[in-house]
């Protein structure tokens, strides 16, 4: 899928979260919560430190748009499995509101599938404080226990983000890198381009 020797820096910060996948579940199995949480804080940390230096270095790439993305996407899910083990008795409590947040993103992954062929990589400014509420709540509650109003912010934000990237799905007809946000598609050259190419 990837050649390895072609990653950059960045994009091996970006590996390193997918790479981390089994560690996670292995602590998991073992019931060691601590050493999850830490190792978590760490994945989560690297999604702040691969854009900073695809940026800072002027790396950035489609490779690293995409790496970036499906190591965002593996982190959350490991951090949801974590918490179902280790958190059991919240995620029963909120199950309803945990779903209502989940399926939307299930479905928007199946729309970005079924018409590019892969997940999507628009990074949106939504999507990144989307991204950053859930890590900081998902570490919270593992460290500390639950923070309901960042919960149900977390929740909130985690739809509205979902929304807005079906929405820039049915607006790009190929696949593209980092679009900030729907106000900025309206005026986006590679969009309008592609619209007027039809």
């Amino acid at each position: 899928m990837y050649n390895l020797k072609n990653f950059n820096i960045a994009d091996w910060f970006s590996f390193y979260r997918i790479m981390a996948v089994p560690l996670l579940l292995a602590l998991i199995w073992y019931g060691e919560r601590e050493w999850f949480s830490w190792m978590l804080l760490i994945s989560y940390s690297t999604d702040a430190i691969d854009g900073f230096l695809a940026r800072r270095l002027k790396i950035a790439s489609a490779r690293g748009s995409q790496l970036d993305s499906l190591g965002d996407q593996v982190t959350l899910i490991i951090g949801l499995i974590g918490l179902i083990f280790f958190e059991n008795n919240f995620i029963m409590e909120n199950l309803l509101l945990i779903i209502i947040a989940f399926v939307p993103y299930l479905i928007q992954m199946s729309i970005a599938f079924a018409k590019y062929g892969k997940a999507t990589a628009f990074h949106t400014y939504l999507a990144k404080l989307s991204a950053i509420t859930q890590g900081i709540f998902i570490l919270w509650l593992l460290f500390f226990g639950p923070v309901y109003w960042l919960f149900y912010a977390m929740i909130v934000l985690g739809v509205l983000e979902t929304v807005e990237e079906i929405t820039l799905i049915f607006m790009y007809d190929n696949w593209v890198e980092d679009v900030k946000g729907y106000f900025w598609a309206l005026k986006d050259k590679r969009r309008l381009a592609n619209n007027n190419n039809q």
